[in-house]
């Protein structure tokens, strides 16, 4: 039977933390799994130069903080990723940097790396990063092949989703061979969403899914199309990202669906405490590159709040068609599809119901016939309250997988209740669960409840 461990990785030593640590992202060495990185918007707890990731040697039972992120700000870094290369180890990261805002691709040369992160890249006017990163073996020369999914802002009216690729990022000095590349290249987006996701096959084949806006509403309400793009050689090419040719107009990219709905507004409240308007993500099968799933977030064009949707989809020709996958989700968000390597399928989402956000682990291995289901974790959605910080859960979560395991990151409330863990939970910072209290350094001082970043990990 499965097993499934779902730990707090806020360490005993920011016992007394109060911030919304959400947002967050995972990566697993794939030669070591018990190595891992987690990141949140976590300020540096003494205040320096640096911000901080989460460290595990010891597959996630146990974490701790390295300040090694240029740009401490506020929330520590702003947007932030991360993505292990194949072999040797190597960390790769995508920022917002936390004092300029600017886009930063990073390097390091293992996660427990006490030095600063080599800066790559570094230009201003992007949002959102979303890093992959490969290795690839060729002629008995290994290479890291890294992609860092962005939305280019400052390209803004007009096409905006592009992607950061380098086919030897491993050593090289700045650049280290990274360059841009526009995936959007249709007449009529007025401009892209923030989310530009990424799923990288074995064989070199690479999809990425974006969000189109083809047009503008009142009540902050946008159009769009999820577009899908696909290179069948790494993305490393002459003409990247033009192998998935729009079966309609021809152009590259096949749109999965057209003319959806959203309420987008980047400051605007509109599932419970949170806000909506960019879920999107992208998974391939390791074992079929063939078969891909994305899943995707609209208002159906209603009003009301309680009209968003999840959807899911599945193509088995290489992203040229799509077909419902499961059944709708209503007031899901947060979607992250992974495949692991005997093809089973997994997907993990928040929803919002009876004000409560619940975190929902599915698998399945026939096309979501027949269901696994986990429910990670459910608490009221008003505890704490979200004062001005935006998001307050963030504008997305992250599952990978190395063989046949599953690895995950989401952020919820912290209250220490065992009722709210289903599956059960660890903590690292200290908590009584019999008064259901938070405990500050001192074991004594009570703290209250706040958002905290989980992982989970689902064993074979």
């Amino acid at each position: 039977m499965p097993t499934i461990k779902v730990v707090d990785i806020t360490p005993r030593a920011l016992s007394g933390d109060t911030n919304l640590d959400s947002e967050p992202n995972l990566a697993v060495n794939p030669e070591n799994p018990a190595e891992m990185v987690a990141t949140a918007f976590t300020p540096d707890p003494m205040g320096g130069p640096l911000a901080p990731v989460y460290v595990s040697t010891d597959g996630g039972n146990t974490w701790v903080l390295n300040s090694v992120v240029p740009g401490n700000g506020g929330l520590g870094t702003g947007d932030i990723s991360v993505g292990f290369g194949g072999q040797g180890g190597r960390l790769y990261t995508g920022i917002l940097n936390g004092t300029t805002g600017d886009l930063q691709i990073l390097r390091a040369p293992a996660v427990t790396s006490p030095t600063p992160m080599t800066v790559l890249v570094d230009r201003s006017g992007e949002d959102q990063p979303w890093v992959v990163a490969t290795t690839v073996t060729a002629n008995g020369h290994s290479t890291d092949r890294v992609y860092i999914g962005n939305n280019d802002v400052a390209k803004q009216p007009g096409a905006s989703a592009t992607v950061d690729v380098s086919n030897d990022a491993a050593t090289g000095p700045a650049p280290a061979g990274f360059a841009p590349v526009l995936l959007d290249r249709r007449a009529g987006t007025l401009f892209d969403g923030p989310p530009v996701r990424i799923a990288a096959h074995p064989d070199g084949t690479i999809y990425i899914a974006f969000m189109s806006v083809t047009a503008t509403g009142q009540a902050a309400q946008m159009t769009f199309d999820v577009v899908v793009t696909r290179d069948d050689k790494g993305g490393i090419g002459p003409t990247p990202f033009e192998d998935l040719l729009d079966s309609a107009d021809g152009e590259a990219g096949q749109r999965a669906v057209t003319a959806r709905k959203v309420r987008f507004n980047p400051k605007l409240r509109t599932l419970g405490q949170e806000r909506t308007g960019a879920d999107l993500s992208i998974a391939v099968d390791p074992t079929d590159s063939n078969s891909v799933w994305i899943a995707y977030c609209d208002n159906l064009g209603g009003t009301a709040p309680t009209d968003y949707v999840l959807h899911s989809l599945h193509s088995t020709d290489r992203g040229q068609t799509w077909s419902t996958a499961r059944p709708d989700v209503i007031d899901g968000k947060n979607p992250s599809f992974a495949v692991n390597s005997a093809g089973l399928v997994g997907l993990v989402y928040q929803q919002l119901a009876h004000n409560q956000w619940s975190t929902v682990l599915e698998l399945t291995g026939d096309g979501f016939a027949t269901t696994e289901s986990h429910v990670l974790h459910q608490a009221p959605g008003d505890i704490p309250p979200a004062g001005v910080q935006l998001p307050y859960l963030g504008d997305y979560i992250r599952m990978v997988t190395v063989g046949t395991d599953f690895y995950g990151v989401f952020a919820g409330n912290n209250t220490p209740d065992q009722a709210n863990f289903p599956v059960g939970v660890t903590y690292q910072r200290n908590a009584n669960f019999t008064t259901h209290q938070l405990l500050s350094t001192d074991g004594v001082t009570r703290v209250p409840p706040s958002i905290d970043p989980f992982f989970f990990h689902r064993a074979a």
